[in-house]
């Protein structure tokens, strides 16, 4: 059979069902998993997507073959088989998902002992070239692995918990919106434990995602949040993507909080438990993030988009918390992986342990600093943009740790090609809205000159 190598991504394996990715596929996948880690022991979980039990059942096939023997953790969230990876010494793990991708579309993403995930660079490259290879197209009948099942949603959710304490959590009405996807799952685990009035919006499990799109960072998908916070007089909206790794915040004024102001105050707060924290955070954030983590007596590292890249940095750091803009956020309680819910546990705490609704402890972040958020642009030649870019902006302090980041004392920028399109992102901000609204404009003429 012909397989489409372009499923292997930089940070996971991802296509269209069935044509790009199927049980077939999976299969193939999950015997080279196996042997690339010379894996004894792992586990497979999957999202609700419709084709996820036929991907699901093809992968724990190829990795039972290959001598493996399979936890099968059923339908939960990214995180949660990151924890159960991690916390049972197993030798790694896939969960079948696609993240926030439409509901055609379906993958794996996998890791290795301690949870730390396999990319492009380290591990989804080997892969993708044995099976491209054709080494695994036989297949071998079982000799002898196992298959079980385990249900681990207490045990997730106590980790969970154990993050924050429970009595700072004040009594606040909270919508959540899990979109039909994973978020579910954990969310009815862990928060059905707190002192909260929820509202919950979109619980019931649907893998064709009928009421929106599973992705929050898209203005559209976190419109209807937006506006029932607002309608039901709540203190706080959280919602999440579809496999609920990444979560998004709603403010008590209906407000959308980007995730670098989130990494800012989690940053800070860690900070403030223990003097002299390392947080990493990625290259478009907000200087929100060294600013606060550096008053708080920690030291904040700039380091590359990207959760591969991000783990491994704190692992090397021995950084305590990690963020990014995209709403991943990284612990390193947590075996250095992202989670969906510790963040909204610690906010939870914060708002309890401050005292003020959510909006007053954002008003100084938004009155300092404004962001353009990240905007696309479609150019010809990628390379000859940075280049105007680099010549235009040469007076400033230039750093191509991802992307070209440009910097000003009043104002500053990073701009990073897409791996897949020839497209670059543009994340922009200064200390006045004028000021970065007149940047902005002037940094998209040069991306976009003909």
């Amino acid at each position: 059979m012909m397989i489409d190598p372009s499923i292997f991504k930089a940070y996971d394996v991802r296509g269209i069902h069935p044509q790009q990715l199927d049980g077939e596929v999976a299969r193939r996948i999950g015997r080279a998993f196996v042997d690339y880690l010379g894996a004894k022991r792992i586990a497979v979980g999957r999202d609700v997507r419709v084709s996820s039990p036929e991907i699901s059942h093809g992968f724990v096939r190829g990795a039972s073959s290959q001598g493996a023997d399979v936890i099968d953790i059923g339908v939960a969230g990214t995180d949660m088989l990151y924890y159960f990876v991690a916390s049972n010494d197993l030798d790694g793990g896939a969960i079948v998902t696609a993240s926030h991708n439409p509901k055609e579309w379906n993958g794996l993403k996998l890791v290795r002992h301690g949870a730390l995930a396999l990319s492009g660079d380290a591990g989804i490259k080997e892969i993708r070239e044995a099976v491209m290879a054709g080494r695994y197209a036989d297949d071998p009948a079982d000799t002898g692995p196992t298959v079980s099942g385990r249900s681990i949603r207490d045990d997730y959710a106590r980790h969970c918990l154990s993050f924050i304490d429970i009595t700072a959590v004040p009594r606040l009405k909270v919508v959540l919106d899990t979109g039909n996807g994973m978020g579910a799952v954990g969310a009815e685990a862990i928060f059905t434990r707190l002192p909260l009035d929820l509202v919950k919006m979109y619980f019931d499990l649907d893998g064709t995602f009928p009421n929106h799109p599973p992705d929050p960072l898209v203005e559209a998908n976190r419109r209807e949040i937006m506006e029932r916070v607002a309608a039901e007089r709540a203190d706080l909206g959280i919602a999440w993507d579809g496999d609920a790794d990444r979560c998004f915040f709603i403010d008590d004024t209906g407000q959308f909080v980007p995730g670098d102001f989130v990494a800012a105050l989690l940053g800070e707060a860690f900070c403030r438990k223990e003097p002299g924290a390392r947080i990493v955070y990625d290259v478009r954030a907000s200087r929100a993030v060294p600013d606060l983590v550096s008053a708080a007596g920690g030291t904040a590292l700039m380091h590359r988009v990207g959760h591969a890249f991000m783990k491994k940095r704190m692992r090397d750091e021995n950084a305590v918390f990690g963020g990014e803009v995209s709403g991943h956020y990284y612990f390193r309680e947590n075996w250095y992986a992202d989670n969906g819910m510790v963040p909204a546990l610690l906010v939870l705490e914060m708002i309890g342990h401050r005292g003020r609704r959510l909006s007053e402890i954002l008003a100084p972040l938004r009155d300092r600093y404004h962001l353009s958020g990240e905007i696309n642009s479609r150019v010809s030649d990628v390379a000859a943009a940075i280049e105007r870019l680099r010549t235009r902006y040469h007076d400033a302090h230039i750093h191509t740790l991802d992307g070209i980041s440009v910097d000003y004392p009043e104002w500053h920028f990073n701009v990073r090609p897409s791996n897949t399109e020839p497209l670059l992102r543009l994340n922009l901000e200064a200390y006045s809205r004028a000021e970065m609204e007149r940047r902005r404009d002037e940094v998209l003429a040069v991306i976009r000159q003909a």
